[in-house]
């Protein structure tokens, strides 16, 4: 699998129009989580190079978590059912045209001069390219369970 860049204008732009292929009655290929859910999780990633959500990470993930970084942006898809940090776990009801809409916003500013870590809470030091090619895989990875 190819991971793209998401500061690339065109990979934002067909990841945006994935996501707008998303209907409220959207069902998921594998996982537990709905659409609505599914669209909120995928924000909390993006905030995180942005100083705007710190995942916690148990404390084995903390130890190794630099030492498995690469995990995030290589060229193997994530398995499915991999454990989710619990603060990216989303429980509760969400609306959808919100959720999707708030989605849009933060990929469209996504950019290189907007993140603001260099150092990952779990996963150590990152380049400006890891968190776009991290944050690409993985809205990759859930719009795939969701079959766009």
């Amino acid at each position: 699998m190819e991971v793209m860049d998401l500061f690339d204008s065109e990979v934002k732009n067909d990841t945006i129009g994935r996501i707008k292929n998303l209907t409220p009655g959207s069902r998921p290929l594998w996982g537990k989580m709905n659409v609505q859910q599914m669209l909120k999780h995928m924000q909390y990633p993006l905030l995180v190079p942005y100083g705007r959500h710190v995942p916690e990470g148990s404390f084995l993930i903390r130890l190794i978590g630099p030492m498995m970084k690469s995990i995030l942006y290589n060229e193997k898809p994530y398995k499915q059912g991999l454990p989710t940090d619990k603060t990216y776990i989303v429980a509760d009801e969400k609306e959808f045209d919100y959720e999707r809409s708030q989605l849009i916003g933060l990929i469209k500013e996504f950019t290189p001069a907007g993140i603001k870590k260099e150092v990952h809470p779990i996963f150590g030091k990152m380049t400006k390219e890891q968190w776009s090619k991290a944050s690409w895989k993985h809205l990759d990875h859930h719009l795939r369970q969701f079959g766009v």
